[in-house]
């Protein structure tokens, strides 16, 4: 072949394209390159205060927390600032007084997933940064309705699906948070009980974050004239896991909870701490089988594209990739 007709052939419209990279709306980072943004900074926690904060099952160390959770603590931090920055600056270009509001976080992802120790984690870690030294946590299992409101309804069995909360009240409750109220308050939910208790309350008084975790923060409103939960949060992470993965958490902490809080006689599942190991995994897995997996499926997961990070964690709980969401 000549130089011409090599040259020629080379700029022949049957010659196949590069392929262009694919589009994403969030930046795919791998565990090694997420636990960079970490070097130099001094882990705030020591290893007792990490094994009181961790849950049943998790597997939450002093690595995980330097190498994901640090790095991501201080991104919540200083989104925080920015957003309180940006506030100061509205209300200085409107001529009013400074009404900068409370940054609120929500955490979603399935049960047994590990998000209500990363919320109680994140809670600690954003504390320790000097812009934001005051951290709320609060869970939505507060705004459960109560048993007797949910036997009523026949809804018992769906406990933690949509249905069975009072979004009404959440939103009301966040509503508030975001509005600059000196002091909003919060049903409190026991789960040694199992049920809301009558007069407990958790009290959030203007502070720096409000962490606000559940299954269902995510959820779209139920119809176009309704206020979303999420519709009130300046930021939110979703918790990701196989199926598979989460099913077998699930049963691992079921039987560590009958190994513990269930043989409380004041326990409502001090029935299940008789069981015998066969038993208790059949019965673990017919609650994940018959509730949790449906409302993973059905309700949870098809939240997940709505977050503004997503966590990705491997079959050891610990977290493999980072997805998030570009500015």
């Amino acid at each position: 072949m000549s130089a011409d007709e090599a040259a020629v052939s080379l700029s022949s419209p049957h010659t196949e394209p590069t392929a262009a990279p694919a589009l994403s709306l969030y930046r795919e980072i791998e565990r090694a390159d997420w636990a960079r943004l970490a070097s130099g900074i001094a882990q705030p926690l020591t290893e007792t205060e990490i094994v009181q904060i961790r849950g049943l099952g998790d597997r939450l160390d002093m690595d995980e927390v330097a190498q994901v959770y640090v790095p991501l603590s201080r991104l919540l931090s200083l989104y925080a600032e920015s957003t309180k920055r940006l506030g100061a600056e509205e209300s200085a270009f409107l001529g009013e007084n400074d009404s900068t509001t409370p940054f609120i976080v929500g955490v979603a992802g399935s049960v047994a997933v590990g998000k209500s120790t990363i919320a109680r984690l994140l809670r600690e870690l954003t504390s320790r940064w000097p812009g934001t030294p005051r951290v709320e946590l609060i869970t939505t299992d507060g705004f459960l309705y109560p048993n007797a409101e949910l036997e009523r309804r026949g809804l018992m069995e769906r406990k933690g699906f949509p249905e069975s909360y009072d979004r009404r009240a959440l939103v009301s409750f966040l509503t508030e948070v975001k509005s600059g109220a000196a002091e909003v308050r919060a049903p409190f939910y026991s789960h040694m009980r199992y049920d809301i208790v009558p007069d407990a309350v958790v009290t959030v008084r203007r502070p720096d974050i409000v962490i606000v975790e559940g299954l269902n923060v995510l959820q779209p409103p139920p119809t176009p004239n309704d206020v979303a939960v999420s519709d009130l949060f300046d930021f939110s992470i979703y918790v990701d896991a196989d199926a598979g993965h989460i099913a077998q958490w699930y049963v691992d902490r079921f039987l560590a909870l009958r190994r513990a809080a269930f043989s409380n006689p004041s326990s409502f599942f001090n029935v299940f701490a008789q069981l015998s190991d066969d038993e208790a995994v059949e019965r673990a897995l017919g609650f994940w089988n018959t509730i949790n997996l449906p409302n993973l499926e059905e309700n949870v997961l098809p939240t997940r594209h709505r977050a503004n990070l997503v966590l990705q964690k491997a079959a050891d709980h610990k977290v493999e990739t980072v997805l998030l969401r570009k500015l």
